[in-house]
């Protein structure tokens, strides 16, 4: 996959590191050439210097053939500016925006765009926004037999029904949320693009899990 992302602070260097050391391209913009500094010397990425919503920046640090765009500047209006710009101009798949202001990051959020704050947390969050892998626990009972995980789900399962998840996984779906509003699952809930997936599960459970969120299932496109 190749990613570009518009920042290079901690969130974007972290970010750019963990992205290239799971053998994905990368390139960083950023206006500030010194902030490409907090790139480590092994970095093989391409570094942009510029603003990130101008269209030729974009395309210089390869927008056109992105498979993801994360907006994590300091500045609330140019992540969100970018972020648009990527998905509705470049029509890149997967953005993810960082927004300090909760109450536009609700609102950005029901537009579909993924929103997330803080630095380590930020980080994480937008890699598994991107890159698709694995599980983050959430939640764990008193006796560890039970956990709740997060899981990012293939987009071929867009349009199957939560019950053939359970189905495939032998989990159960605790909720799903969708444009940051969470809601519980019915026998006929349909899986849409984007969902976040919380599934019940026990230890044995989570390689099936993560093998079945991860792949096209069945019927699926």
């Amino acid at each position: 996959m190749h990613i570009v992302i518009m920042g290079c602070g901690r969130v974007g260097s972290t970010l750019a590191h963990s992205l290239q050391d799971s053998g994905h391209t990368v390139s960083v913009i950023d206006q500030n050439p010194e902030a490409f500094r907090r790139l480590s010397p092994d970095f093989s990425g391409d570094t942009i210097t510029g603003v990130g919503f101008e269209q030729n920046v974009l395309l210089e640090a390869g927008i056109d053939r992105a498979d993801a765009f994360a907006a994590v500047s300091s500045g609330d209006n140019s992540n969100i500016i970018s972020a648009r710009l990527a998905r509705e101009t470049f029509g890149v798949h997967k953005v993810v925006a960082r927004i300090y202001d909760q109450k536009r990051a609700e609102v950005y959020e029901r537009l579909g765009i993924p929103t997330v704050a803080t630095v380590r947390w930020t980080a994480d969050r937008v890699l598994r926004a991107i890159v698709p892998e694995g599980h983050a626990e959430i939640w764990r009972d008193p006796t560890s037999t039970v956990a709740l995980i997060e899981v990012l789900v293939h987009p071929g399962w867009a349009g199957q029904r939560v019950r053939a998840f359970e189905d495939a996984t032998g989990a159960r779906v605790a909720y799903v949320n969708r444009f940051g509003v969470a809601t519980l699952p019915t026998a006929s809930t349909v899986i849409q693009d984007g969902d976040q997936i919380y599934v019940l599960v026990t230890d044995d459970l989570i390689p099936q899990v993560n093998k079945a969120a991860g792949t096209v299932p069945e019927g699926g496109h």
